[in-house]
């Protein structure tokens, strides 16, 4: 009776409608994982890591589903499509599905296996779909559970191992008058498939032991996969008996329109009735070193799942390739981003968060440029061969030269500085062909000779001449100019801090006046003064600068010179830039404290802080580890948004980086689970007021956004009217832009009419006037 109370908990389902952001969204996800696969008549539907893409069978024509159409962003197990009721299923690792039904808008995201108190958060990951009847049989790590396609929520719940405990089912199929689950457990399981109480372990009898990873029916045979790499086939009375061992992991086993389809990590088998061979495709397609991960078989053409190549269609006897992969960067683990206008560079360097580069080895990825909404990827191979060290690895930074957009430098917190012009790598700087020099540590044995610590380049910026400047972890020379191609200008550090003592100089920015600061993981925010030679510092407690944590992850300097820090404990800003290398005064940073429901709170309270990012209206953007992204007004007391995982199409709330087309006033956001970006609309300033329009204009019924005048000035007077002359409103240009709420003074909304829109530069030498229409 407790089983079957238990079961009945699932039969109310949960589920949320899910929004869909391609008006003001952007989604970058890289498909060339493909976890799983699945078909129509019509298309393939092809699973990624955390997002979906379609391939049409007859026009070959990509199309994809991600966070932005409203999917849920994790990581994906499963997906499987229904002919019969037109719904495409997602299932995840941590027991979310997705539902998406024929010419319905919208998705439904189902959270009832996700939210089960009673299953372990490690127990719900979905391994399989399996339609009978009208239900799916979705096989899990903790059972097996029914959902009704027609009506779109759950039935019961199977939990059949040994007194109803909950055990892992990799597959199910159904060979009437029985259901056959699979387990890496118990073996294989068979019950009636009819019977009422399935609910009831005790129905369900054994027929088979030992760790089995899929089952499946082929014709009127049943056929499973065995841990050991064996294919057996049942034999009623006598059991399973093996009929091929393979040489390697199966990878995939699963049955499409009679013809089952085996997949190991170099080939793919498919057998038709009476497990006779009808193809194989070994690894030695012409242009293509894959490994595949998953792979089904139809129509006499294998549909081959890789790691690294998405989607490879290869019909049946030969070797001819068509590769199905939608433009995307190479990963969906995005560590540093910088833009120019029109383009991004995305690295996919990683360090953990003891700023660790083996990770537990360094990383070698490839990077990723995106121009014109087009990517262009570079291999780690081309990479790898600019240095005869063969450690161009962990590239946690990357910078474009303001003043040539086209050269670009990535920091490698192992190996050195990469250059790359016009999106070819030319030149990786390192001990061999630069005055970089590798950092020796001291080994925990005395006697045994120093350890390796490579080359430990992360923050960077370029000053008002236009020099770069490299921070350098666990050297006395921390702080680097270029002064030529392959030298630089070095400044020891070791008088003023030991430099072992910290593990890395994770951001770098140069004010206005040319002082250098540079966040550190175990000494605050350090300054350096140039012209001088001074070095100052503030770290956590009162008297020391008011840091919050002494482990500072990111700097920003704003429009009035003010320094934005942000630490793994909080955020503080330095006001009085000028004044930091002053002797005999205190150098203090301030929290901001804002009023929520009356109450004075620190803004960001106790927030591990990724990045700051200051745009063209001089409001901040700020990325944090758990919290998703916070976007403040210039000040810092107006939240003006919050996006999280929940109420965006972020697709994790852990936010590595930002980057702002200060053109276009897109946002980029670099998540451990992928990129995206929002589509702003502050931009940067400009030297004149040739190009200021509106948008959108007119303003139609129904809209309520706010319109923005674009391409202002610094510090534009703005004043709109009505077409009599009466003021509606006024303000005054933070950056490039400036948003009107369509309201009279922010009170009521305006009537129907043409408005003036009037523009004064700052000195009042130029004037524009625009009109702008609203129709309610």
């Amino acid at each position: 009776m407790k089983q079957y109370i238990a079961c009945l908990l699932f039969l109310c389902s949960s589920f949320l409608a899910a929004q869909n952001f391609e008006d003001t969204w952007k989604g970058f996800f890289s498909y060339v994982s493909v976890k799983a696969i699945s078909k129509s008549s019509e298309k393939v539907y092809v699973a990624a890591e955390n997002s979906v893409f379609t391939y049409d069978l007859i026009t070959r024509e990509i199309e994809t589903i991600s966070t932005i159409n409203g999917l849920s962003g994790e990581e994906i197990s499963s997906i499987y499509y229904s002919e019969g009721f037109g719904v495409l299923v997602v299932g995840y690792e941590n027991g979310l599905l997705d539902v998406i039904v024929d010419d319905e808008e919208g998705i439904l995201n189902i959270v009832d296996i996700f939210e089960k108190p009673t299953i372990p958060p490690d127990r719900k990951t979905i391994n399989d779909f399996f339609e009978f009847d009208g239900n799916l049989y979705i096989s899990t790590d903790f059972g097996i559970s029914l959902f009704d396609l027609q009506r779109l929520e759950f039935g019961d719940t199977y939990f059949i191992g040994d007194l109803g405990a909950q055990v892992i089912i990799t597959q199910t199929t159904v060979l009437e008058p029985y259901i056959y689950a699979s387990s890496s457990v118990f073996g294989v399981k068979r019950a009636m498939v009819n019977d009422d109480n399935l609910i009831d372990f005790a129905q369900w009898e054994t027929i088979s032991t030992g760790s089995i990873t899929g089952i499946q029916t082929l014709g009127d045979e049943i056929y499973i996969a065995r841990a050991n790499n064996s294919v057996a086939l049942y034999d009623e009375g006598v059991g399973f008996t093996t009929i091929e061992t393979l040489s390697s992991r199966i990878r995939d086993f699963r049955t499409v329109d009679d013809v089952l389809t085996i997949t190991q990590a170099g080939s793919i088998r498919a057998y038709g009735l009476g497990y006779s061979l009808e193809s194989v495709v070994n690894n030695t397609l012409p242009d293509f070193d894959f490994q595949l991960q998953s792979g089904i078989s139809f129509g006499n053409t294998f549909y081959l799942g890789t790691i690294n190549d998405g989607l490879l269609i290869v019909p049946f006897g030969t070797t001819q390739v068509t590769q199905a992969l939608p433009d995307g960067p190479i990963l969906n683990k995005p560590f540093a981003l910088d833009t120019s206008p029109g383009q991004l560079w995305v690295t996919f360097g990683e360090v953990d968060a003891n700023n660790n580069p083996f990770t537990p080895n360094p990383s070698q990825f490839g990077i990723s440029n995106l121009r014109e909404e087009a990517w262009t990827n570079i291999p780690y191979e081309q990479l790898e061969s600019l240095s005869s060290d063969n450690n161009p690895t962990d590239f946690v930074n990357v910078i474009i030269n303001p003043n040539d957009p086209n050269e670009v430098y990535m920091c490698s917190f192992l190996g050195g500085l990469l250059r790359i012009n016009d999106q070819t790598p030319d030149a990786f700087l390192d001990e061999t062909n630069s005055n970089l020099e590798e950092v020796l540590f001291p080994a925990p044995n005395p006697n045994d000779p120093p350890r390796n610590a490579g080359i430990r380049l992360y923050g960077a910026d370029y000053d008002s001449q236009g020099s770069l400047w490299v921070t350098q972890a666990l050297s006395n020379d921390a702080i680097l100019r270029q002064t030529g191609p392959n030298q630089f200008q070095k400044v020891d550090i070791s008088d003023f801090l030991d430099p072992l003592g910290d593990q890395a100089f994770i951001d770098m920015k140069i004010s206005r006046e040319g002082f250098v600061f540079m966040s550190s993981a175990n000494n605050g925010v350090v300054g350096y003064n140039p012209a001088t030679g001074a070095f100052n510092k503030i770290t956590e407690g009162d008297g020391n600068g008011n840091l919050p944590n002494k482990n500072s992850r990111a700097i920003a300097l704003d429009r009035q010179n003010r320094l934005w820090i942000g630490t793994k404990r909080g955020l503080r800003v330095l006001f009085n830039v000028g004044g930091f290398f002053e002797e005999g005064g205190t150098v203090e940073a301030q929290e901001i404290i804002i009023l929520d429901n009356g109450v004075p709170q620190e803004l960001l309270f106790q927030q591990t802080i990724t990045d700051i990012q200051v745009d063209g209206s001089n409001n901040k953007w700020i990325a944090t580890a758990t919290s998703g992204v916070f976007y403040l007004s210039p000040n810092g007391q107006e939240t003006l948004l919050r996006f999280t995982k929940d109420n965006s199409p972020l697709p994790s709330n852990n936010v590595q980086d930002i980057a702002i087309d200060e053109v276009t006033g897109r946002v980029y956001f670099a998540t451990v689970n992928g990129l995206v970006a929002f589509e702003g609309t502050s931009t940067a300033p400009q030297d004149d007021l040739e190009n200021v329009y509106a948008f959108p204009n007119p303003v139609r019924p129904g809209f309520t956004g706010n319109v923005t005048i674009d391409g202002l000035t610094a510090r534009a007077n703005v004043k709109i009217t009505d077409i009599e002359g009466n003021l509606v409103f006024e303000t005054t240009s933070q950056g490039g832009s400036v948003q009107w709420d369509t309201k009279a003074f922010g009170q009521y909304k305006v009537a129907s009419g043409v408005y003036v829109v009037m523009i004064t530069t700052d000195d009042a030498l130029e004037t524009k006037v625009s009109k702008i229409m609203i129709v309610r």
